[in-house]
């Protein structure tokens, strides 16, 4: 045992689970807020550019959309835009219509929605069984469909 091995024992950090730090993924959190005017705008801005770990903050008005990447996370910004604006913030809850197979099903179609989008029905099963094709209705679908060649020739 030399001194660099005795030194290395007194400058080495504890090994205990608590005095090690979970680092946060990189990530991109998107959330939906109420956003009236451009002080609101500015306000949701303010109150996260100086959130530490947050890289980019994009406010997009017509939307009521708020999309914050870095390194956060999730509950937090949602938490802190709620205490710092005292609006209601939840996650965003749209996706592509194209992505639903159904998107004008009762549970996945949205009056509120932006141009394009419904609700997340694909990842939240409780929200609109009827959004979800089962098994038998996509087999008719195929059936009928242009793209099979061994399709039905009625029409």
């Amino acid at each position: 045992m030399g001194i660099v091995d005795v030194v290395s024992e007194f400058c080495s950090m504890p090994r205990t689970r608590r005095h090690m730090k979970k680092r946060k993924q990189f990530q991109t959190v998107e959330m939906k807020v109420r956003i009236d005017c451009e002080g609101c705008e500015r306000k949701i801005k303010k109150a996260l550019e100086d959130m530490k770990g947050v890289s980019t903050v994009e406010v997009t008005a017509k939307q009521n959309k708020v999309t914050v990447t870095g390194y956060v996370d999730a509950g937090k910004v949602m938490r802190r835009v709620a205490y710092k604006t005292g609006k209601r913030v939840e996650p965003w809850p749209y996706v592509p219509y194209d992505t639903v197979a159904h998107p004008y099903a009762p549970g996945a179609y949205d009056k509120k929605a932006p141009a394009g989008y419904v609700r997340n029905v694909v990842s939240d099963p409780s929200a609109a069984p009827l959004a979800r094709a089962s098994s038998t209705e996509v087999r008719y679908t195929a059936a009928f469909s242009d793209e099979n060649p061994n399709a039905c020739s009625v029409m």
